[in-house]
């Protein structure tokens, strides 16, 4: 049965208004600061009431306004995981797990546990004398022994550098292989929910507005803001001009698609990584002049001017692939049907 959710809740100046289902995996929900993610978390967790809808886990109503239905954070048997993992910091580690262990006779945390979450000989340390990695395993540890039917993490990466970063993202995606629950994970980082989650929601302004299998969202977001929020560097206004074609006066051009367009479409994105160099014009292709060329350790963003546009385009390639081109004025970029993706705005 799963997990529905179907709330809103007004505050000053922002709507959220969430729609979803989750029966099994991980679901991520995908969104920038303020977009309405942990909210919804506190909302399922019962720590902020909704002003109206539904929430059930596994056939048990955990909120329903029309009903009256409201049960306690203790009583809905899902684990919170903070931002900040709220670990108790004049308690041991040993101490802060048993919080999590529903039989108070229980003395000792369970050698097994210590050992699975990486924190065999911490288990007297204090949350001070951990690591950031370290507390996020003892945090985790504390919510997993309790047993939760859904296990929310929120920003659960957010305070670590970039190298602890990837090394928790696997540690933790192998702690949820052996979770048979389900997980939510908010992030606003599209490559950790990549990683991570087998579902993705998209929210922009308080609302969900497209949730599908993370391939399938990637690969065809849809809407203008998915598109944004799943890393695709080029977005322009655009308009139908024939079944399969879409003009693009921002590049002054009009770009074939590999299906027919729906009569809503309004913007077209391209990913930084799908244009591809070629010797001269035709279908798809665009006559570009360099503006600025941005170096990173292992690749390059070029930012070219389409020849009649206005818009700047944004490539990503090699610096082998670049150099066979930079001495030229110009360069000819191709863009295959498959890799033009036409938006709506919802």
């Amino acid at each position: 049965m799963g997990l529905i959710v179907d709330i809103k809740k007004e505050l000053p100046g922002f709507t959220l208004d969430a729609s979803f289902t989750c029966e099994q995996g991980i679901l991520g929900l995908l969104g920038s600061s303020g977009s309405g993610k942990s909210m919804t978390l506190k909302c399922i967790a019962g720590l902020l009431t909704p002003d109206e809808g539904y929430i059930s886990l596994d056939g048990q109503v955990l909120y329903d306004s029309a009903k009256g239905i409201a049960l306690t954070p203790q009583q809905r048997k899902t684990g919170y995981l903070f931002q900040n993992y709220a670990l108790f910091p004049n308690m041991t580690v040993k101490q802060n797990i048993l919080c999590g262990i529903s039989d108070r006779r229980a003395k000792q945390v369970p050698a097994e546990i210590m050992e699975r979450f990486q924190l065999s000989g911490l288990g007297d340390r204090y949350p001070d004398q951990l690591s950031g990695g370290q507390q996020q395993r003892a945090a985790l540890a504390r919510i997993m022994v309790s047993k939760p039917k859904v296990l929310m993490l929120d920003e659960p990466f957010s305070a670590l550098d970039a190298y602890m970063r990837e090394t928790m993202q696997l540690t933790v995606a192998e702690l949820l292989r052996a979770y048979e629950g389900i997980v939510l994970i908010v992030s606003h980082d599209r490559d950790e929910i990549y990683r991570l989650c087998s579902r993705i929601a998209i929210y922009d302004a308080g609302r969900i507005v497209r949730q599908d299998g993370k391939k399938q969202v990637f690969a065809q977001p849809n809407v203008r803001a998915a598109a944004i929020l799943t890393g695709c560097r080029n977005v322009l206004p655009a308009r139908r001009s024939a079944a399969q074609s879409l003009a693009v006066d921002g590049w002054g051009t009009v770009l074939q698609t590999a299906e027919k367009l729906l009569p809503d479409v309004s913007a077209v994105g391209v990913r930084a990584h799908y244009f591809r160099p070629v010797e001269r014009e035709g279908q798809n292709t665009i006559t570009c002049r360099v503006k600025t060329v941005v170096e990173s350790p292992f690749e390059l963003t070029i930012y070219l001017l389409p020849q009649g546009g206005s818009e700047l385009l944004c490539w990503k390639t090699d610096r082998q692939t670049f150099a066979k081109y930079q001495e030229n004025s110009q360069i000819i970029l191709h863009i295959p049907e498959e890799a033009v993706l036409p938006l709506m705005e919802e």
